[in-house]
């Protein structure tokens, strides 16, 4: 571990002093350098977090794409990851754009080697905007399939770029509406050529809770029902007519606001039914200690007419207000025994999370003994490849 960090500062040092040097250097042009150097700084901030990575993958002591031999077929097969014989785990947390430490030091904590990988990005001209080419081929080369959860927020598009977008203040109102009517299709065609070119299945999440009328601009609160199934369909067309057969479709919907229907674009458009179970415990004024079954279980039923496998994408409690590995067994059992349908479960390991509330809320169970002790025993008990 101390070697690994040294590493890693002398590497962000030596990124640091070149960076410093192109600025020294360049900035006489003043703006007009602005593009050329994000660029560098982007392709710097990408050189170390390549050898970074490489140094994770040469150096741990497991190597870890071994543990996850069973799964290469799946891996490799897009067929099978849409109608699995096994179980999924797999985590998301935010230091992975940085580092996949942290991911491996909790499936290191669990016992369990994660197939799948959580990453998050939104829709923009900026550099992080563009598709997460790095974190994707990373993933996969750590032997685990992406999960990209793709949030169509348009604040950040350039109109130089994009002549014709609305300006910024008008782009919430009926966003849905214009991304099928291609507005935004230059961008949706940079991104799915992105994803052509990995080759191998990658899971995207496109406008999650795109029920909830208080989160997203993309919510009812300013689009129809139909705008939502328009756009997706539009967005599934725009892949397809570029050869891009390789993407594995989560409509994920919230599942505390219902209309599941009027919202679901169809059959041959989805390919997962997703959604997120957190329990927030009483750290806010609207949230009590819910169950996994209050959260999820009484909406199991209306999710599971569409007949997809599903996949809890964000999955965790917080520790105020109950006792959390209990929390945790009685989640897991019920999702062994009673909903079938599961295929897969994400852990949302977070450890500074301001998405919903304004007190920074930390999802982590890496330091918590009993849950960690509780969640490992149930998943060497019935996970066969663990």
């Amino acid at each position: 571990m101390i070697k690994h960090s040294l590493k890693r500062i002398l590497f962000t040092i030596l990124a640091l002093s070149v960076g410093f040097l192109i600025v020294t250097g360049l900035s006489f042009l003043g703006n007009k350098s602005k593009g050329p150097l994000e660029n560098l700084f982007s392709g710097t901030a990408r050189m170390v977090q390549s050898i970074e990575e490489k140094t994770i993958l040469a150096k741990r002591e497991n190597k870890r794409a071994d543990k996850l031999k069973w799964y290469k077929r799946y891996q490799e097969n897009i067929s099978l990851l849409m109608n699995p014989d096994d179980f999924f785990w797999g985590a998301s947390d935010y230091h992975s754009v940085e580092s996949y430490e942290s991911i491996l030091n909790l499936e290191d904590s669990l016992w369990i080697t994660f197939p799948l990988i959580h990453i998050y990005t939104a829709w923009g001209s900026n550099p992080e905007h563009q598709f997460p080419e790095l974190q994707v081929k990373t993933i996969l080369r750590l032997g685990s399939t992406p999960v990209i959860t793709w949030e169509p927020w348009l604040s950040a598009f350039d109109e130089k770029e994009y002549p014709g977008i609305p300006k910024v203040e008008e782009r919430d109102k009926g966003c849905l509406k214009e991304i099928a009517n291609g507005v935004y299709d230059k961008y949706i065609v940079k991104w799915a050529l992105a994803v052509k070119d990995i080759q191998l299945p990658v899971f995207v999440r496109v406008g999650h809770e795109m029920n909830d009328p208080y989160r997203y601009p993309w919510g009812p609160q300013n689009n129809e029902p139909q705008d939502f199934v328009a756009a997706w369909r539009h967005i599934h067309h725009t892949f397809l007519r570029n050869g891009v057969n390789n993407v594995i479709w989560i409509w994920s919907p919230h599942q505390s606001y219902g209309h599941f229907k009027e919202y679901y674009p169809g059959d041959d458009y989805v390919d997962y039914v997703g959604t997120g179970v957190l329990n927030y415990g009483t750290v806010t004024t609207w949230s009590k200690w819910w169950s996994f079954d209050e959260l999820f279980g009484n909406y199991y039923k209306d999710l599971s007419v569409f007949n997809k496998p599903m996949i809890i994408t964000e999955f965790s409690s917080l520790a105020v207000g109950g006792d959390r590995a209990e929390w945790y067994v009685d989640a897991l059992n019920g999702i062994q025994k009673k909903y079938t349908l599961i295929k897969s479960l994400i852990f949302y390991h977070i450890s500074s999370d301001k998405t919903v509330t304004d007190k920074s809320l930390d999802w982590y169970i890496i330091n918590d003994a009993e849950v960690l002790n509780a969640v490992r025993a149930i998943i060497s008990s019935w996970d066969k490849n663990n």
